[in-house]
């Protein structure tokens, strides 16, 4: 099948015979990357923001963790669908929806005066989210039809993403230093503004021409598959193992099997379930959720450490944290030079090996001391997921034909957030039990226990009210359980990046041909 575009099919990716992209083509590029771009700043800023929100806001442990992540899962359980319907509708028209909607979403973010309405703010962020990373990701699948350039495309994707989440913490240290933590949502406008004005000028419009109908019931079993799952691990972490939850955990699982037997009964599917047999298909999805799940546990620990352990100011973490993010955005970007010299499959258990290196190092870190081994660990870390990244990304879309780039960008789009959801709730919240567990309540009053007990925020908060020497001991006592929790973390990021090198490099190894002649140039 060809792929439809409001120019025509030789204008907009070149003339048979040649696979070549124009100027315009490459200029399109670069608006694509800026809605990488906010949404990545969007994710990183608020990790520093997090201190702040607590003294204003004053949430509760679950209501934090769920400001952080609940943008993750409902954008999670939408992408399937809103990939699917990107082939239908127009990959540009829904991105250039979901860039209004994710403005209008940090509008509201931005001026919240309780929990509640951030959290249900992030919902519509996330909603408008799911429309605007498949149709990046899809868009830049039919545009750039050289296997070639469509690597490097990738890779300026994805440095852009590391880029931004780099610039998230510097621009949001700053922001947090002169203004009220709403600021940091506000600084998606101007890209949000950027992208409607110019976005319809250097992109061409691309869909499905024969999508066939629209399943209903599958968008609403991809959605009851999702949620369900994400949210019953959530809580079985923070609150443990519950009859309800594990309720919640069997609809989902029960969606996801009669969603995958719908799909495979269909002559036009939302997913091609077949995919997933093919080992490097699946591995390159597996690999991308575990390689981002690492990353967002360590920011969230990692931005919290450098606060309110070390005491460095909003804007001196952004600094600090800087090097790793920018060598997420290098390396990103050098991953298309890589595998033109040595095998994918090395390119990428290097680039897990090395992040799970950086993990290890943070074991080292301590109560007392300078933050030069989180600056060369996170630096690490970055690095390896930079290239994860770029590589996973172009096995997954690479494995389809154009026409159906958006449903196969989903796929990879929805490890990619599942994996920052799944990291900051299962990493975040093994850090804070421990917390709970270590913190020596025995100086505080009884009203403020609960309050302490909640994050390490509050509990330098509670700590002012005490008199110097019980603020003194308490605070040792809540900065080293915090640091013992962070300890577990970073060794279970270790052996889980250690573990996925190994398996791309079994499961990788001479497949690419077996994928690449799925492809359809």
């Amino acid at each position: 099948m060809s792929v439809s575009t409001d120019r025509g099919i030789n204008d907009a990716y070149g003339a048979p015979g040649q696979s070549s992209a124009s100027r315009r083509d490459w200029l399109g590029l670069v608006v694509l990357a800026f809605a990488v771009l906010l949404i990545a700043v969007d994710g990183t800023v608020l990790d520093l923001a997090l201190p702040f929100i607590s003294a204003d806001l004053e949430p509760s442990s679950t209501q934090l963790l769920w400001i952080i992540d609940v943008y993750s899962f409902v954008l999670a359980g939408l992408l399937i669908t809103m990939g699917t319907l990107g082939d239908r509708i127009g990959r540009r028209r829904l991105l250039l929806l979901g860039a209004a909607g994710f403005g209008i979403a940090s509008l509201i973010a931005a001026w919240s005066p309780t929990p509640e309405m951030l959290i249900a703010a992030r919902v519509l962020q996330g909603i408008s989210g799911a429309t605007l990373m498949p149709a990046t990701l899809g868009l830049i699948r039919t545009i750039f039809v050289d296997p070639r350039q469509r690597t490097l495309a990738i890779g300026v994707w994805g440095a852009m993403a590391g880029g931004g989440t780099a610039a998230g913490p510097l621009i949001g240290g700053w922001l947090l230093e002169h203004f009220w933590w709403g600021s940091v949502f506000l600084i998606n406008i101007p890209v949000m503004l950027v992208l409607i004005a110019v976005g319809p000028l250097v992109i061409p419009e691309s869909k499905d021409p024969a999508p066939g109908r629209f399943d209903l019931l599958s968008a609403a079993l991809s959605m009851t598959t999702m949620l369900p799952l994400v949210y019953a691990v959530k809580e079985t972490v923070v609150h443990g193992v519950d009859p309800v939850l594990l309720a919640v955990g069997l609809v989902g699982v029960v969606s996801g099997v009669v969603f995958v037997r719908r799909q495979k009964g269909m002559k036009d599917p939302m997913i091609d379930i077949g995919l997933f047999a093919k080992p490097a298909f699946s591995t390159a999805v597996l690999t991308n959720l575990l390689s981002i799940f690492a990353l967002a546990g360590v920011l969230f620990f990692g931005s919290q450490y450098l606060q309110l352990v070390l005491g460095n100011s909003a804007f001196e973490s952004g600094v600090l944290m800087l090097p790793g993010m920018l060598m997420s955005a290098v390396t990103a970007l050098a991953a298309a030079w890589m595998v033109r010299r040595w095998a994918t499959s090395h390119v990428l258990g290097g680039g897990l090996a090395i992040a799970a290196v950086g993990a290890a190092l943070m074991l080292t870190l301590g109560v007392d001391g300078a933050p030069t081994m989180f600056v060369i660990g996170f630096g690490l870390a970055g690095a390896g997921v930079g290239i994860a990244l770029t590589l996973t990304s172009d096995l997954v879309v690479s494995a389809v034909e154009p026409e159906r780039a958006g449903a196969a960008s989903a796929v990879s789009e929805t490890a990619y957030e599942l994996g920052i959801a799944l990291g900051v709730a299962v990493l975040g919240s093994v850090v804070m039990a421990i917390f709970r567990n270590g913190l020596d309540t025995s100086l505080l009053p009884a009203e403020q226990v609960e309050s302490a007990q909640g994050t390490l925020g509050a509990a330098v908060a509670e700590a002012q009210h005490l008199p110097e020497a019980a603020r003194t001991v308490f605070l040792e006592s809540a900065q080293s359980a915090f640091v013992d929790g962070m300890h577990v973390a970073a060794g279970a990021t270790a052996v889980i990046l250690f573990a996925t090198a190994i398996l791309v490099l079994r499961m990788l190894r001479d497949r690419q041909s077996e994928l690449s002649s799925t492809t359809n140039e």
